[in-house]
């Protein structure tokens, strides 16, 4: 198995290298890898000195020394440094009879390794006969690796000689703790700048948020290398600069396995998975073997679009591949599962995880959470405290999650108290976020507004977006207007307030309050995010709109429709014209209701999905609680099995019920 995880200390014995070069090598061959926005982020922030021949021996005044017992000293040293046995590290050394700089140098790497170990390393550092500019660039990381910056300061000013590592180690320090301006001004006096120093720059103002600073280092750097062609990249698709991205992209001389992920990581991220998808295919066709950061974002892809037929396709790529038992490999396939609604064989693969991090339970409870099965995900939550992981700020949004689906009020807020009372959790806005829902959901509305106001922080508009969505669930005018305004005071440019408000007056009939709003948003030209759904084929994705006119088999469709309206009809169905939300007559609501998108969805899997399959539906936005209702007959009148998910969760609907138990 090919490990991508490593321990804190094993991180930063990167940058610590166990064997020194003999100060007699040029300095000016020295490196530093300094960690971009694109390296794993697994790997500490200062990475090594390339290591030297571990069998040279400097001229020092131990120079009449068995050099035979030395080497084999410090390649016994070495071995326990990288095991972590400092301890065992430690009883060799002041065994020696001799010691060269190197030897000294490899026990200062093993404390410098290990956070809080500051004042021992200092000791060490203060008693070795001859430090050469290597001893100092440890105790320089050690410093850093600890957020001792000022110290960091003062010992690099006293140093007698500083190679150009040096200059970089501190720069990187400065940079790792967001001091932009310190970092520039030593970058701008270091009297050799390499590419290393150059990279940093550029990827430090990127990191910052500072594009145009960065652009011009790049524009101005006399070599650009592969790390700081990726560093633009990343810097253009953080700030939706995607066309800017795909050109730097195309222009790069040298392309590695980093600069491909931070591409389709950023397609991904600015919602343009399909684009992530193809150059991930076309990644695999220039022969780089994907790793578990390119096959996060590939997966994550695969959820947004709910592709699960190319989900698993990359599932078989994984098991060929030397990472089939990576940890983050693995949860990203779990968290692929759950999020295209197939949690039989998200549940499968958690089984057979051989190892498991608070991911993977954050993942596997999140799954339960967001399919309605609010008693298996608290049921996972009690197991992973019993086996020893510590829940986090993201278990707990998980949990809060399942008890909203489950319509657990009490033990939801239980919950809420406990994160911080017993786990030393602070409460964040998304916490708060779940428990207005909770409330909310529950039409417990006035305790919802009571925990808004009591919030030790400002409320954000997703919080009055929430408290909006559960009052036109309870049809509450006045605090759904309440919420409204404090939503597009914050967020004036938010379609969801004036929609969800319009939505709330159309189910009162206060159409002349819905033409105001609608009035409104043309006026401030805020554009609606329309609704729609889609379906995947046979790995194909099939998109519908309300009323859609576009789809080549949509005879076919509406035929199948105007049939399943006749049996739910039949059954007892009656459209829920309250969402229909226009204002015209009965006929042409009901005629609008049954072209609503969700349903659409489903007659097409009806018709091209064959029995003994779920239909699996998704849409971008809420499903209407007609579409609801009708997709309950559908299910039993088909014997079918249904999976619909929408903005907040799953609905399985088998013979005529759903798993929401029509709480949602």
């Amino acid at each position: 198995m090919l490990c991508f995880r490593t321990t804190g200390n094993r991180r930063f014995l990167l940058f610590l290298a166990i064997y020194w070069r003999s100060k007699h090598q040029n300095p000016s061959l020295s490196s530093f890898a300094i960690q971009n926005p694109n390296a794993d982020p697994n790997r500490g922030p200062f990475p090594p000195h390339p290591p030297p021949n571990p069998d040279s021996i400097p001229s020092t005044p131990f120079g009449q020394q068995n050099p035979s017992n030395v080497i084999s000293s410090n390649r016994l040293i070495a071995r326990h440094i990288r095991s972590g046995d400092l301890n065992s590290a430690l009883r060799v050394f002041e065994g020696m009879t001799f010691k060269t700089t190197i030897t000294w140098n490899s026990i200062l790497a093993g404390y410098s390794s290990r956070r809080g170990k500051i004042k021992e390393a200092r000791q060490l550092f203060d008693r070795i006969p001859e430090p050469d500019v290597f001893s100092y660039n440890i105790m320089l990381g050690c410093y850093l690796h600890n957020a001792d910056v000022q110290s960091a300061r003062l010992l690099f000013d006293q140093m007698p000689v500083k190679d150009t590592a040096s200059w970089n180690t501190m720069i990187s320090g400065f940079l790792q703790n967001g001091m932009m301006d310190q970092a520039r001004q030593l970058f701008m006096v270091m009297p050799v700048r390499n590419n290393i120093s150059w990279n940093a720059m550029i990827s430090g103002y990127v990191e910052s948020g500072d594009l145009h600073q960065a652009k011009q280092l790049f524009e101005a750097a006399p070599v650009k290398c592969v790390v700081a062609w990726t560093a633009m990249i990343t810097g253009f698709m953080k700030f939706g600069k995607i066309e800017l991205a795909e050109n730097h992209f195309e222009e790069m001389p040298t392309k590695n396995l980093v600069t491909w992920n931070a591409m389709i990581a950023g397609y991904v991220e600015n919602c343009q998975a399909e684009n992530g998808l193809k150059l991930f295919k076309r990644m695999v066709e220039s022969e780089f073997r994907p790793n578990p950061s390119s096959l996060s974002s590939v997966l994550l892809a695969c959820s947004n679009l709910s592709a699960l037929g190319l989900g698993k396709q990359i599932h078989q790529l994984v098991c060929k591949s030397p990472i089939s038992s990576n940890i983050t490999a693995g949860t990203s396939l779990l968290s692929m599962y759950c999020k295209c609604g197939d949690l039989e064989d998200a549940w499968k693969l958690f089984l057979v995880m051989p190892k498991k991090d608070v991911v993977t339970w954050n993942a596997m409870i999140s799954g339960y959470a967001q399919h309605g099965a609010g008693d298996k995900a608290l049921y996972l939550y009690d197991k992973m405290k019993d086996e020893g992981t510590k829940p986090d700020w993201i278990t707990f949004i998980a949990v809060l999650s399942a008890c909203n689906h489950a319509g657990f009020v009490d033990l939801g807020i239980k919950y809420f108290n406990l994160m911080v009372r017993d786990y030393g959790v602070e409460a964040r806005p998304d916490h708060y976020t779940c428990v207005v829902d909770l409330l909310g959901r529950a039409g417990k509305l006035v305790e919802a507004v009571d925990l808004i106001k009591k919030m030790p922080f400002k409320p954000h508009s997703a919080i009055f977006g929430t408290l909006l969505g559960a009052c036109r669930i309870h049809k509450n005018l006045e605090l759904a207007e309440f919420a409204a305004r404090n939503l597009l005071s914050l967020d004036p440019e938010s379609a969801a307030g004036y929609v969800q408000l319009a939505n709330v007056y159309a189910a009162m009939n206060r159409w002349d309050h819905v033409a105001r709003v609608r009035r409104s948003m043309k006026d401030n030209k805020v554009i609606k995010t329309p609704g729609y759904s889609w379906i995947e084929v046979k790995s194909v994705v099939h998109e519908f709109r309300s009323s859609d006119r576009i789809h080549p088999e949509l005879a076919f469709i509406h035929k199948k429709l105007n049939e399943l309206e006749r049996k739910m009809k039949f059954s007892g169905y009656v459209p829920d014209l309250e969402y229909a939300l226009h204002d015209v007559g009965e006929e042409q609501k009901e005629e609008i209701l049954l072209k609503h998108s969700e349903k659409l969805a489903i007659a097409y899997g009806l018709i091209r999905i064959p029995l003994g399959t779920p239909i699996r539906v998704f849409k971008n936005l809420r499903v209407c609680g007609d579409c609801h209702t009708a997709t309950k007959y559908i299910s039993a009148i088909e014997g079918r099995e249904i999976i619909v998910r929408d903005t907040t969760r799953f609905h399985h609907f088998r013979q005529g019920e759903c798993s929401c138990g029509d709480y949602w």
